[in-house]
């Protein structure tokens, strides 16, 4: 009998709040959130970064991750299902090319695929990617989201099974009501307690520092950088819209994105009531 019964799997753009919603979905105590599971293929590879192949969260001794290998059969998920011992497992990776294969093997198997395509203003991308990225130019960047968003919307669209769409706003300015509507749309028992993500223990690969923080505090394998720290330092608890992109992007940058993104960027374009 298949331990793991349905996959999801968040797509999108980075920087849109994968890591956040992932950490929600997976404080249910039947599932299990591996982060970006495509980094799986760099466990056990010294020559990667140890930031690429250990856990974000507890560093080389995991006890889920620290001496885990992908086998070739059964499926991925399936192996995190019997190991976590949970039936539902989250997956961040945003590459199209992972999510067609691994959908397609999860189907295989006789597990159930979602997939969640997570949008955020693509101002607001383009922001964070700035300042990761300052090395970086504004007209490069644009271009990858919006190609991005092309790319994943074929996906979403040619994709047989549960999907649906959530806004990222949507998901920090009504947290509840969006996570139960969620919940109920994947066939997942909604519970209040998922809302605060950083009260549960969470082994994660890849994804965002800042988010992650708020799990594990200073007393974690994650810190915070001299980039990060100003605004994450002191960040409530719990779930809070960004809208740095407002304060941040200079007017050059914003007249750039107009012109190489507007128009993709209108079903996402988020305007504060």
């Amino acid at each position: 009998m298949r331990a793991n019964h349905s996959t999801v799997f968040i797509a999108g753009a980075g920087h849109s709040g994968s890591t956040l919603l992932g950490l929600i979905l997976g404080s249910r105590e039947d599932a299990f959130y591996a982060g970006e599971a495509a980094k799986t293929r760099f466990l056990g590879d010294l020559r990667k970064p140890e930031r690429k192949r250990v856990c974000k969260l507890c560093g080389p001794g995991c006890p889920i991750w620290g001496d885990f290998r992908v086998a070739p059969e059964p499926d991925l998920y399936e192996q995190l299902s019997r190991r976590t011992d949970r039936g539902w497992v989250i997956d961040s990776t945003k590459a199209v090319d992972w999510l067609k294969r691994q959908t397609n093997q999860v189907r295989r198997g006789g597990g159930r695929p979602i997939l969640i395509f997570l949008q955020r203003d693509g101002r607001a991308v383009l922001n964070s990617r700035l300042r990761k990225y300052p090395e970086r130019s504004a007209a490069t960047l644009i271009d990858q989201w919006r190609d991005k968003m092309r790319e994943t919307q074929q996906f979403y669209d040619a994709f047989e099974g549960t999907k649906l769409g959530l806004r990222y706003e949507e998901l920090a300015t009504r947290p509840k009501e969006t996570v139960e509507a969620l919940c109920q749309a994947i066939g997942m028992n909604f519970e209040p307690a998922m809302l605060n993500f950083g009260d549960h223990v969470h082994h994660v690969l890849g994804g965002n520092n800042g988010t992650q923080w708020q799990v594990t505090k200073e007393t974690g394998w994650v810190k915070l950088t001299d980039r990060t720290r100003p605004y994450y330092g002191d960040h409530p608890k719990g779930i809070v819209l960004d809208l740095r992109w407002r304060d941040e992007l200079d007017a050059q940058a914003l007249s750039l994105f107009e012109e190489r993104a507007g128009r993709d960027n209108e079903p996402f374009a988020w305007e504060v009531p």
